[in-house]
């Protein structure tokens, strides 16, 4: 028999693009809810209880009642909101965390699935962390810039409004406070002592994601140049087909967020010199940052190959 999905909250982007990548495989049954049902808590009940998979694409209330409906030990939910990403209760998704990491997603019933922006801050931070090279009381400072499918349905409706504000034709800077709610993911995947300083930075593009790490390496254990950082993560992603590490003589003069849009990969970028290292995570805040990684975990927990339906 076909493994049986739902997903519970289709009709936001992440649940979009979700069907979109799963549609058209032959090897699942999506099931559908009724739309005159989609707020009938007695249905949505049964079809989780009736699915393998259960994509939970809602708000974090929502989310968390969501997880209380579940009555089926053999139904697996892979929760796209930030409720239960540093839960215990959860595995994080994030595959390529660390040794033992897919074994653990493949195990669990109740998978997390990673931030956008914790997804490119952890792909830089964590293995230098496991290394050693990066002292965990680091002060870390993280920019990412994102397209606007990032925020939503309303932020894409306003970016994408005939009328809209001219403020919106450039960069903008939020989080401001520092405390962006992707920031507990961020230390506790990586195993930081502080909280970084983290700014994230929307523009106008639809998909697409650059986070930005720079070091001074004096303060980096062993004072390693920016080759040597290279080459550790190039070793440490070596075999991953997600993630890759770009060759450190591959410095094209201007990096663009959107290189990897439409896709479920990552590449890393280093660059720099013997006082200074800057580190920046490429990927598709849609993809390899929301729904691919879902799809990615998805068949992982089914023990389907990887890669199937990603690119």
């Amino acid at each position: 028999m076909k493994p049986k999905v739902y997903i519970d909250g289709k009709s936001g982007t992440t649940g979009l693009q979700i069907y979109d990548r799963i549609a058209g495989r032959d090897d699942l049954e999506l099931m559908l809810i009724d739309p005159d049902k989609r707020h009938d808590v007695e249905e949505r009940k049964r079809l989780i209880n009736s699915a393998d998979i259960v994509f939970l694409c809602l708000p974090d209330k929502e989310a968390i009642n969501a997880v209380t409906l579940v009555e089926n030990p053999k139904t697996t939910i892979i929760d796209a909101s930030t409720a239960h990403r540093t839960s215990d209760d959860f595995v994080y998704g994030f595959p390529e965390l660390c040794p033992g990491q897919r074994e653990k997603i493949a195990a669990s019933h109740r998978i997390a699935n990673p931030g956008c922006h914790a997804t490119g801050f952890i792909s830089i931070v964590s293995p230098l962390i496991q290394s050693g090279i990066l002292p965990r009381d680091y002060p870390v400072s993280f920019f990412s810039l994102t397209g606007y499918s990032g925020g939503g349905k309303k932020m894409i409706a306003d970016y994408e409004a005939s009328d809209r504000p001219e403020t919106l034709s450039s960069p903008g800077i939020y989080g401001r406070s520092l405390c962006h709610k992707h920031i507990p993911e961020m230390v506790k995947y990586t195993g930081l002592s502080y909280s970084p300083a983290f700014l994230p930075v929307v523009c106008d593009y639809y998909k697409g994601m650059a986070g930005t790490l720079t070091l001074q390496n004096r303060l980096l254990n062993g004072t390693p140049d920016a080759r040597g950082i290279w080459e550790f993560l190039r070793s440490f992603y070596e075999g991953e087909v997600f993630i890759s590490v770009a060759d450190f003589e591959d410095k094209p003069a201007t990096l663009y967020a959107n290189e990897l849009a439409g896709t479920n990969l990552l590449k890393i970028y280093v660059s720099g010199g013997s006082d200074y290292t800057a580190i920046t995570s490429v990927f598709d805040n849609l993809g390899k940052g929301a729904s691919g990684a879902a799809v990615q975990n998805m068949n992982i927990a089914l023990g389907l190959d990887e890669t199937e339906g990603l690119v």
